[in-house]
């Protein structure tokens, strides 16, 4: 049979926050690198620097639209729900980069384009491990089998050529009387056109020199590309490679070379069709709707988990279903991530990107999917380590600040309300318990970091906690003033108040959404510790504070009126009542 309204179980109430508190403390310790510390902003603990300077594939000045669609790109990536505590700031064609902590690794890859694509492996994998070669050989005569194993012919998909024949001497790929192909480290280097006095020379040659050997239409020139291409060094085409031509390129690792076929059918080809997906997957990051990390079904670490629009799995259905039994590239940023074998058709839309990923890399590269690409590619300075803005004596200012809050709070409720101050006090405890619990989650989770507008965030949360205790109480004090026991007036007092409580902790929240979603930088990160204690508030004020006053109402003892702190509402009450007699019985006599 149910309690009568106002009225409650105590116990129950009292058990579920018990169980709420055991379960946020097995998340804390027993998930993630088991560390109860949450993590702290830029300006108390440090960060990093990374400045990523624009590049284009012909070296010219970005455009100012482009800059900026990076700068908020990154902006999102590093910044997530906007409660990290980063910085992103643009200066001229360079964007500087900001981050907590000592992660400059993670950092540097905050400017990756991001450029998904998937490609169908053209023959088998090339190992690495031997040095490339350093000249290029006769394009008329086949690479000799002492180099690194080119694919066999009986393996190998012949890329398309628009119409090249195949095995014919190389193609004067840059303009040259010269049978061979422009090597990356050829003394005479293709011409190329006159450029802008804003183009970088040097930049545009790298590129065309690399685009014209590594994504040549001949089979004979890509696999001596492979047979040049040196893992070891970075990539010119790094986020500039054609989707219209096949791709030599390296996998993650540099462990492999992989020969790839193109995207789409080139633009010249007009007698592909439409349906034909044997060779083109026809599949971009365009096509993704959503990326998250999550453990590996199928052994150790983390994979990344793609879902497809609509128009994007069936895509993905048609290439599988075509290509069984063959080897699929996920290339990003004109790098293999994963080459995995298509054992069946795929379909439902949705696929996965295994390469032994760590947790922060999966969510890191999830994260950059999911947010889109950037329209511009970057190279990242090295990394520079920050010390903190405000450092360790402004936040020992603000833990005081705190504290002294917090002990002037107590004080008061034990002056003015005794024994319901000290049920205020051990709310307030448990209410800290709580929020430590969660901050270290978030940080783990979504990557909250607790600055000091943060704590000032805080510290504000803790006196709308001590209002809506102030408003139970004193609407406590009505009860009695009119003539109730503790006991009675408990139910009484709890009806009348908690809709006043839910009313103004939902202006609160409202005020601190609206703030977090028009704010930014260090603001957001006060508006969201705000949001969240005031959140916070209502489980402790309904599941502790509430349950503990009911309990005190049912003992003797703890109902004492001196104990209490209602002595003097009974005597208010007592004496109001006594006038109000002494008026009634004047009036009869009169």
């Amino acid at each position: 049979m149910a309690p009568p309204a106002g009225q409650i179980r105590p116990a129950k109430y009292l058990a579920s926050f018990v169980l709420i508190v055991v379960a946020l403390y097995a998340l804390v310790f027993f998930t993630g690198n088991g560390s109860a510390k949450p993590k702290l902003g830029i300006d108390l603990q440090g960060g990093t620097i990374v400045t990523l300077t624009a590049r284009q594939e012909d070296g010219a000045q970005p455009s100012e639209e482009a800059l900026n669609r990076a700068r908020d790109l990154i902006e999102v990536r590093v910044n997530g729900l906007g409660v990290s505590g980063a910085e992103v700031v643009r200066d001229g064609i360079n964007l500087t980069i900001t981050v907590p902590g000592a992660d400059s690794e993670g950092a540097k890859g905050l400017g990756q384009t991001a450029r998904l694509s998937f490609r169908k492996v053209l023959g088998q994998p090339i190992p690495a491990a031997a040095a490339p070669n350093t000249e290029a050989p006769s394009s008329s005569t086949p690479p000799s089998s002492g180099a690194s194993t080119p694919p066999s012919s009986g393996q190998t998909a012949s890329p398309p050529s628009s119409g090249a024949p195949q095995g014919r001497p190389a193609p004067n790929l840059a303009a040259q009387p010269s049978s061979t192909p422009p090597s990356s480290n050829a003394s005479t280097p293709p011409t190329t056109p006159s450029a802008p006095s804003n183009v970088d020379p040097k930049l545009a040659k790298e590129i065309q020199e690399a685009k014209a050997l590594r994504q040549a239409t001949d089979q004979q020139i890509l696999q001596q590309a492979a047979l040049m291409l040196d893992c070891t060094k970075p990539d010119p085409l790094r986020g500039n490679d054609d989707l219209d031509k096949p791709l030599v390129t390296c996998g993650e690792k540099g462990a492999y070379k992989y020969i790839l076929a193109p995207v789409n059918p080139p633009k010249e080809d007009t007698q592909t069709k439409a349906d034909d997906f044997s060779t083109y997957s026809r599949l971009s990051g365009e096509d993704i709707s959503n990326a998250a990390a999550n453990k590996n079904p199928n052994g150790t670490g983390y994979v990344v988990n793609l879902d497809f629009k609509s128009e994007g799995g069936t895509k993905w259905g048609k290439f599988t279903a075509a290509n069984v039994q063959q080897a699929v590239a996920v290339v990003l940023d004109g790098e293999v991530m994963s080459a995995p074998t298509i054992q069946s058709a795929i379909t439902g839309g949705s696929t996965e990107i295994s390469g032994k990923f760590t947790l922060p890399e999966a969510q890191s590269l999830a994260n950059t999917l999911k947010y889109g690409a950037l329209p511009l590619s970057f190279d990242a300075s090295e990394a520079q380590t920050v010390s903190p803005t405000l450092g360790l004596a402004s936040l020992k200012a603000g833990l005081i600040a705190g504290g002294l809050g917090l002990a002037l709070v107590f004080v008061y409720c034990m002056f003015y309300y005794r024994l319901l101050g000290i049920l205020t006090i051990l709310s307030l405890a448990l209410s800290g318990v709580i929020v430590y619990g969660v901050l270290v989650l978030l940080g783990r989770w979504i990557g909250f970091t607790l600055d000091l507008a943060g704590i000032a965030g805080f510290i504000i949360a803790i006196g709308i906690t001590a209002d809506s205790f102030i408003v139970f109480f004193e609407r406590l004090k009505d009860e009695v003033r009119e003539g109730r026991t503790f006991r009675s007036a408990v139910p009484r007092a709890w009806v009348r108040s908690r809709r006043t409580i839910l009313s103004a902790d939902a202006v609160s929240f409202i005020a601190a959404a609206v703030l977090y979603v028009i704010a930014v930088g260090q603001v957001k990160g006060f508006a969201f510790t705000l949001g969240m204690s005031t959140v916070l508030d209502l489980v402790v004020v309904f599941l502790v504070t509430h349950p503990l006053v009911a309990l005190a109402s049912k003992s003797k003892f703890l109902s004492n009126p001196k104990l209490s702190g209602l002595g003097g509402a009974l005597r208010e009450g007592a004496s109001h009542r006594a006038g109000m007699s002494g008026k009634s019985a004047a009036a009869k006599e009169a």
